[in-house]
């Protein structure tokens, strides 16, 4: 893993929104499992733009 990238990620989990946090600790699996999606989602999109980036630069 690079450094950009792992900044990307370091950087959605500092600026992911409070809901996302609460559900993470969830019992409800249900609820466990959105919060999980859409954090995926968040980093997935944020390492894509990081790609992206990267390519342009190179």
């Amino acid at each position: 893993m690079s450094d950009e990238q792992l900044a990307s990620i370091t950087s959605v989990l500092r600026r992911a929104p409070e809901w996302i946090r609460h559900d993470l600790l969830a019992k409800d699996p249900a609820g466990r499992q959105r919060a999980e999606e859409a954090l995926a989602a968040m980093i997935a999109a944020a390492l894509s733009h990081t790609a992206e980036v990267t390519d342009q630069a190179g």
